[in-house]
């Protein structure tokens, strides 16, 4: 087996090549994160993968795992890498080629594969890369396994066995598309814009889509890994910009875009306007809800308080839980609560049967928002956001702040927020502390500070539905409780 790994190796260019480096904030809550050549190097990635085989027996679970990679231009040398690994700890390796995060999950069910590990680095910029792990289909590993996988790797604990195995599938594009869009037919005339940022989604959401019956009027779909436009990022506005410019070029009734392992989707509606994607998810939930009996949803604290509030979801008899933001937990509350779906402000969906298996795949979320607007026939998808009650909603914010100091900096701000009995002039009425600290008054005007899951920053929401002005003094306040945090850095952006 490879020697214990090294978190810093560049003073000694040939302990480079020899010796694997893996900084440990690397692994994080959920997924493992690292930028490629400073935070680890390729015999690193080779530890990881010895590693996460070594869990897979001691987890006992069948030692055979679907492995893919997203389209940059270092991803399927780091998933050889982690392959090699793999085979060293007695698994047998699925490889899938190129893919989205989600048909690396379909995969799973596809070819009856229990565990799965996708190298992407999903919307970070180039440089980074990342795994995203799970050994039981539809869910990825939380902080249990994450520390587990961190202890194994650090500390050299992999076990070398026999068994290891390799075998190429290149046929799960066209399984995946066609599993995607059988039985499905948009006879509603839609001229839809796919959004793609140059990324991986390119190879399967004009496809896709087209083969649902809509025109599509692909948008940067051609794969070129050095993002000549901007970040495929549908939360990023330089991407959102390109999108609502397009819409109304081409006179569309939407656009739907793909972020880099096509895991998320962001939509713009036919009047160019962006629609946050928990107010997506409250226009889906009174869709499925509409059909489905007492519906059970999830969403993640990000999220727009309509969940709670929409008299619509309410005469429906729906129920929403708020959970922790970050897929893997979205996707496990999602299944433990056997909800209909799950919805995260980032973009992130999470359809169960008979609309998804419970993972989180933007195209089916782009075919969810599609099949709405199917059953509203005469109503364009301005009319069904018109329709929601006004709230008055930030962009997420991300101040900077270190990976190593970033969650004691939020214990520290959850302990002054939780004090308090009064801000902008109103009555708290409830602190949610499930994740980071989301804090609401009388009026339903609400903050969140939490750490990000997979970068070095905080991340920070207002909203409210009252005012502008409420909305803005409570972003006002809590920047006053952040500037006591000297570690806390700039905003990437601002209201």
């Amino acid at each position: 087996m490879l020697p214990k790994p090294q978190a810093d190796i560049k003073a000694n260019t040939l302990d480079y090549e020899v010796i694997p480096k893996v900084k440990p904030t690397g692994f994080r809550e959920y997924d493992a994160r690292w930028i490629f050549g400073d935070e680890i190097n390729t015999l690193g990635i080779q530890a990881l993968g010895a590693g996460l085989g070594t869990l897979i027996h001691e987890l006992g679970k069948r030692p055979e795992i679907v492995v893919g990679h997203d389209f940059r231009s270092y991803s399927a040398q780091i998933k050889q890498a982690l392959t090699v690994g793999l085979m060293s700890a007695g698994v047998k390796v699925h490889d899938i080629g190129l893919a989205l995060s989600p048909v690396a999950y379909f995969a799973q069910f596809e070819l009856d594969v229990p565990c799965v590990a996708m190298v992407t680095a999903s919307h970070n910029e180039n440089g980074w890369t990342g795994v995203k792990m799970g050994v039981e289909a539809p869910l990825t590993f939380g902080p249990d396994e994450m520390g587990r996988l961190k202890d194994i790797v650090l500390n050299g604990e992999s076990v070398a066995r026999e068994g290891g195995e390799y075998v190429y599938h290149t046929d799960l594009r066209e399984r995946y598309i066609d599993d995607l869009t059988k039985d499905i037919e948009i006879k509603r005339p839609l001229k839809v814009i796919a959004a793609c940022g140059n990324g991986t989604a390119g190879a399967y959401a004009p496809e896709a889509l087209k083969r649902l019956g809509v025109e599509v009027i692909p948008m940067d779909a051609e794969l070129d890994h050095t993002f000549p436009k901007y970040n495929p990022n549908p939360e990023d506005m330089e991407m959102l910009h390109a999108m609502q410019a397009a819409v109304k070029e081409h006179g569309a009734d939407l656009a739907l875009g793909f972020d880099g392992d096509g895991d998320r989707c962001g939509v713009v509606d036919d009047e160019g306007e962006e629609i946050f994607a928990d107010k997506i998810g409250v226009m889906l939930a009174r869709d499925l809800s509409a059909q489905i009996k007492n519906a059970v949803f999830v969403v993640d604290v990000k999220s727009t308080g309509l969940f709670t509030t929409d008299p619509v979801l309410k005469a429906n008899g729906a129920t929403t839980h708020y959970w922790k933001t970050g897929h893997s937990y979205i996707k496990r509350k999602t299944t433990e609560l056997g909800a209909v779906a799950g919805f995260e402000k980032s973009g992130h969906f999470f359809f169960r049967e008979p609309y998804g298996r419970g993972y989180d795949d933007g195209l089916v979320a782009a075919i969810a928002i599609l099949k709405m607007l199917e059953r509203n026939p005469g109503r364009s998808l301005s009319s069904l956001r018109r329709d929601l009650p006004t709230t008055y909603q930030s962009p997420t914010m991300s101040p900077h702040c270190d990976d190593e100091k970033k969650y004691e900096v939020i214990d520290r701000i959850v302990e002054k927020l939780s004090k308090k009995t009064e801000m902008i002039g109103q009555k708290v009425v409830d602190v949610n502390t499930v994740n980071g600290v989301r804090i609401t008054v009388e009026d339903g005007t609400w903050g969140l500070i939490r750490a990000s899951s997979n970068k070095p920053e905080l991340v920070v929401v207002v909203e409210s539905p009252s005012s502008e002005e409420a909305r803005n003094k409570m972003f006002a306040e809590l920047k006053e409780v952040l500037a006591t945090e000297p570690d806390v850095g700039a905003f990437n952006q601002e209201l």
